[in-house]
């Protein structure tokens, strides 16, 4: 499949990330897009990533802008850097999909680029802007200033006593996420750091990494364990009762930690917040699914009132701030792109303040449970295909989900979504830019939501090797 933009940038195969097409997609961004006075690059940990970054280096200068170098770093740093500084910025990342794959990422002076201008760089691919004079090339510490964010809002004694354990495996931030928990007041203790990339998608943990976290917590005397995706832009967290807290979950317990007031969040996302006596926001706005479509509603929330108190979130967990927010120790600016550390912690900090253990917090929310996995392998096409069948089809549809009862509703917004009359929740979806086909599933228990999922993608899988 050739490199295209899906919901998170551009991705493709590292054999056709070529220099000439790397270099191309460079100088249509800033050929569509504003980009202030320089181009913020970044990079994760995959080994096609340093090449690919010294090409996106080059296009730039190439084209009289000023590069800014910003080495190994999360996207969310980079972007918090880019913005501080009115710049552009391009992080090299294929974020959780496998080392065989990569991608770019660009970001305006005031935070990720539209669908909008996705069509307008996809436009103006093939013009070129080779100037006479090549821009400066500089370097730059992104990351100071991202520890710095989160160390001085939540403050020295925000996670005192806590044991946390740092899943870092290939994570970008892995060691950031050492020095903030350690600066929080916790102590950090690392684990199974690689040298080697691993693509750890945090909505779809394998059993075999779930399998892990016992033995960990067990051996480290752990409280919680957290970790992120390769890009750092997804949280993971699981528990003192040792269960991986959802992203959505994690989402809306931030929100509500920061009083945020409007929720912007895809159709995916767990409906506990709009249970009745559970979080009690003003308005919740469904989207697709994407962080170009969560901030388009944002950003059309903060249009209407400029002063509102707008937080996105994804069911990965990236977690977005529209407004100047009160943490424990003091303030948080807006970041509107997806960040991992927030929604990490702000509910331990919220759990540490309260004296309880995160799991009694959780206890405490709406019984609406989720789960989530995905079938890899799959071609985009064919997995389109099979959901229009469906679709236009009544019959077929009742068929396919013919285990699980009555339909009682369903939704087109993002793939299908089949809701059924017990109030269990099924949802199917091609990724856009992998040959992925995952399946979400909501119930009023953990062990249904996740046997739904388990259920639905051996069928898929049956239905599309047929």
């Amino acid at each position: 499949m050739a490199p295209k933009f899906g919901t998170s940038g551009l991705r493709g195969l590292v054999v056709e990330l070529t220099e000439e097409l790397v270099r191309d997609y460079v100088t249509a961004f800033l050929c569509a897009c504003p980009y202030g006075d320089a181009v913020h690059v970044g990079r994760d940990l995959r080994p096609s990533s340093p090449q690919i970054a010294e090409w996106v280096i080059a296009a730039v200068r190439d084209a009289g802008v000023d590069a800014v170098d910003c080495g190994v770093v999360p996207t969310p740093a980079l972007a918090l850097s880019s913005l501080e500084a009115g710049a552009g910025a391009v992080m090299v990342t294929g974020s959780h999909i496998p080392a065989d794959r990569n991608g770019l990422k660009f970001y305006v002076p005031t935070g990720e680029i539209s669908k909008e201008d996705e069509v307008r760089i996809n436009a103006a691919l093939g013009q070129g802007a080779k100037v006479a004079e090549k821009g400066m090339a500089t370097r730059a510490d992104a990351r100071a200033a991202y520890v710095a964010r989160y160390t001085q809002a939540f403050g020295r004694e925000a996670l005192a006593g806590l044991r946390v354990g740092v899943y870092q495996h290939s994570s970008v931030a892995r060691d950031i996420m050492v020095e903030v928990v350690e600066a929080l007041g916790a102590t950090a203790l690392p684990i199974a750091r690689s040298d080697t990339f691993i693509p750890v998608d945090t909505e779809a943990l394998d059993p075999e990494t779930r399998k892990l976290f016992a033995g960990w917590f067990a051996d480290h005397r752990l409280d919680v364990l957290i970790s992120t995706d390769g890009d750092a832009d997804r949280p993971m967290l699981v528990d003192d009762a040792q269960q991986v807290v959802p992203g959505d979950v994690l989402g809306a317990m931030t929100a509500r930690a920061l009083g945020a007031r409007v929720i912007c969040t895809p159709v995916s996302s767990n409906t506990m917040i709009e249970a009745e006596g559970g979080f009690d926001f003003d308005a919740i706005h469904r989207t697709k699914i994407g962080s170009p479509f969560v901030i388009a509603a944002m950003e059309e929330a903060l249009a209407e009132d400029p002063a509102a108190r707008v937080a996105g979130y994804e069911a990965n967990g990236g977690f977005l701030l529209g407004f100047d927010a009160d943490a424990p120790a003091g303030r948080l600016a807006p970041l509107m792109t997806r960040d991992c550390l927030l929604p990490i912690l702000a509910p331990l900090c919220a759990a540490r303040a309260a004296d309880k253990p995160l799991s009694a917090l959780l206890d405490a929310l709406p019984p609406r449970f989720t789960a989530a996995d995905r079938i890899q392998g799959i071609e985009s096409e064919i997995s389109k295909a099979f959901i229009a069948s469906l679709s236009g089809d009544a019959a077929a549809r009742a068929a396919f989900f013919a285990d699980t009862g009555e339909i009682a509703e369903v939704d087109e917004t993002d793939g299908l979504r089949v809701t059924f009359a017990t109030g269990d929740v099924v949802h199917l979806r091609p990724s856009g830019n992998a040959p992925e086909f995952r399946c979400y599933a909501e119930a009023s228990t953990r062990e249904t939501a996740s046997a739904l999922v388990e259920s639905y993608l051996a069928k898929l899988g049956e239905t599309l090797s047929a």
